[in-house]
């Protein structure tokens, strides 16, 4: 009951990310509104999530993690409820942004609970099925958005949330165990300023990286406050009592080489995401529905690869298994680097395969890694700082991995580029790809405390 919680908490979270993009269009013309502002729906839910994952996690640190994730899935759920009745456009990006809240604290409190209830010989396996869950969520959601779309209307992909958190808080609630009851004269005070510092700086690097129309004036200004924050963050927490996050941690190699890792792979995924469609329509000359079915292959890989993943982590050990993930997924970009055209649509779905089962095995195996090398009472913040470490690559995937790819293939808009300027750009681009998880495999490799 506890495994089944957990992951339908995690599925819940990764459905919150990927459905909504399908009613983009929808809403539109339900609010006559712009694309850019309905952009928002999807931006406000990943922004606030990314913002508070590591506050949710050191708060469910000092108040009690089952207590913090039944009270984030209860604020999903009311919030599932909010966006379904939202009469109007900013009403619904103000509950997406409550259900981003609501988020922070389920992905950040699933992971760290696994790590205080499973056993330790079989962690491997818990994290895979959280991977493997996480990945039928992203593969699931535009699918699924789409029939409720179309039978009945937009409200009906937020409606969907509330008899499944329903669940979710049943299961949880019965099965996770109570926490402890620390006196609150006891209990470490939380670090407002540092959540407050860390939240701007995260918000600003975040939107920085999304540029529209190009990299301008603004974006500059963004990422200067981005650093200035992360900078006044930083001298904050080493002069904090009780810090949002302690610093010292990240002297522990193995952590800090969790978190890394993480943020490399994180930017690679995401280069396949945003450089996949672009060759196999331009490049292959896919119609659509073609595309959708080879993009498709990543995260059904994925899914299916995310419970052995897990088995072999508990067998082989974390290191020996991050090792092998990274290995293939060097392997598959190095394939979609130099494979040319005229292989067709498998050219690319075979290496991309090769490239998510090896994401299935590192995810695995670097989440019980990290969690295995913290103590119990940071479980929740460690948890946090590793999903900030995702989130954080993924943002970074979308924008200067597509901009390698714009700048490699030669032409001002890929969408209107040639066929041979196109592969051009994507074969540069996972060149450079496998060349940053070489760099990821060779951390690994060094890394004496991983796993530890």
């Amino acid at each position: 009951m506890t495994l089944a919680g957990l992951s339908l908490v995690t599925l819940l979270a990764s459905l919150g990310t990927s459905s909504a993009n399908v009613a983009l269009p929808t809403l539109a013309q339900a609010f006559e509104a712009s694309f850019q502002d309905v952009q928002w729906v999807v931006l406000a839910y990943l922004l606030a999530m990314t913002m508070f994952v590591v506050a949710a996690g050191r708060l469910g640190d000092l108040v009690g993690r089952r207590r913090l994730l039944l009270a984030g899935l209860a604020l999903f759920t009311l919030a599932s409820v909010l966006c379904a009745v939202a009469p109007t456009l900013p009403l619904l990006v103000a509950a997406r942004a409550a259900q981003g809240l609501g988020a922070a604290a389920m992905i950040a409190l699933a992971m760290a609970l696994v790590g205080q209830t499973i056993p330790k010989a079989r962690v491997g396996s818990a994290m895979g099925l959280l991977g493997t869950m996480s990945a039928v969520g992203t593969a699931l959601g535009p699918s699924l958005a789409g029939l409720l779309l179309s039978g009945f209307g937009w409200r009906a992909i937020f409606l969907l949330n509330v008899p499944l958190g329903g669940v979710a808080f049943v299961l949880a609630s019965r099965s996770l165990p109570v926490d402890g009851s620390a006196q609150p004269a006891a209990r470490p005070a939380f670090d407002k300023a540092g959540m407050a510092l860390l939240a701007v700086a995260i918000a600003a690097y975040s939107l920085a990286a999304t540029p529209r129309g190009g990299f301008g004036i603004v974006n500059a200004a963004l990422l200067a406050a981005a650093a200035l924050g992360l900078a006044l963050f930083v001298r904050a927490e080493a002069r904090a009592p009780a810090p949002l996050v302690r610093l010292a941690m990240f002297r522990n190699a193995g952590i800090a080489a969790g978190f890394t890792m993480t943020a490399v792979v994180a930017t690679v995924v995401m280069a396949t995401l945003v450089v996949g469609p672009f060759y196999l329509s331009r490049a292959l000359g896919l119609r659509p529905v073609l595309v959708g079915m080879v993009m498709s292959c990543g995260p059904l890989v994925a899914a299916l690869a995310g419970m052995p993943s897990g088995r072999l982590v508990d067998r082989l050990g974390a290191k020996t298994t991050i090792a092998a993930g990274l290995a293939a997924m060097v392997l598959g970009c190095t394939a979609l680097a130099v494979i040319p055209a005229t292989f067709g649509a498998w050219g690319y779905a075979a290496p991309l395969m090769v490239i998510t089962a090896g994401y299935a095995l590192f995810q695995a195996a670097n989440n019980t890694a990290v969690m295995a090398g913290s103590s119990a009472d940071e479980r929740g913040v460690i948890s946090g700082l590793l999903n900030l470490s995702r989130n954080l690559g993924l943002v970074t995937g979308a924008s200067a991995m597509g901009a390698l790819f714009t700048l490699a293939s030669g032409a001002s808009d890929v969408a209107t580029a040639a066929a041979g300027q196109v592969a051009r750009g994507m074969h540069i681009a996972f060149g450079v790809a496998a060349a940053l998880l070489a760099a990821a495999l060779a951390v690994a490799t060094i890394s004496p405390r991983l796993g530890e």
